[in-house]
């Protein structure tokens, strides 16, 4: 996606401005930011290329978006929900953390443990990095937890025996010298 990084406070910035261009009539739209935007967001990582939603984004937000990301030079795409292939089965809205609450959108943040199992789910390198940094916030003790919540979040994903051995080294990645 071209164009500059965003900080997490850039990004709050940003949702900011949409709510308020949605103007004060109508229905609470609603955001739910997973992966590098999220991290962003919480100061887990510095900045991300794009903001991602795990919920549709409907015309009038798009709209509203679009204005924002013209007056800051951005792509009208930069916030997107392309992310929403990845939501988990086990996905909880109610278990988000409040982000931002104005009377026409409420920013919502997935839980560490969703973000674990999407980035899981993709596995690039740079999910991989982000999965060291995050496994501390998951909750999670051990690999067959995650192996366990992974299968049960993609039902569909194929079986990987290796599965478990790679959680593990991402626990050792993320803790050095503790044996998880």
């Amino acid at each position: 996606m071209p164009g500059r990084p965003l900080s997490g406070p850039e990004i709050r910035g940003l949702i900011a401005e949409v709510a308020e261009r949605l103007g004060p009539q109508g229905a609470q739209h609603v955001l739910i930011l997973v992966g590098g935007s999220l991290l962003a967001w919480r100061g887990v990582r510095d900045t991300t290329v794009d903001v991602d939603s795990v919920r549709r984004i409907d015309e009038e937000l798009r709209a509203a978006v679009a204005l924002v990301a013209l007056d800051h030079d951005l792509p009208p795409t930069r916030l997107n929900a392309d992310a929403a292939m990845f939501i988990p089965a086990t996905f909880d809205q109610d278990e988000c953390e409040v982000l931002l609450d104005h009377s026409r959108l409420l920013g919502l943040g997935a839980t560490m443990r969703d973000v674990f199992v999407m980035k899981m789910y993709r596995a690039h390198p740079n999910d991989v990095a982000d999965m060291i940094e995050i496994w501390p916030m998951t909750g999670f003790t051990d690999a067959q937890e995650v192996v366990d919540a992974f299968f049960a979040s993609y039902p569909h994903a194929p079986e990987d025996e290796h599965l478990d051995k790679f959680v593990a080294s991402i626990a050792r990645r993320a803790h050095p010298g503790r044996d998880l």
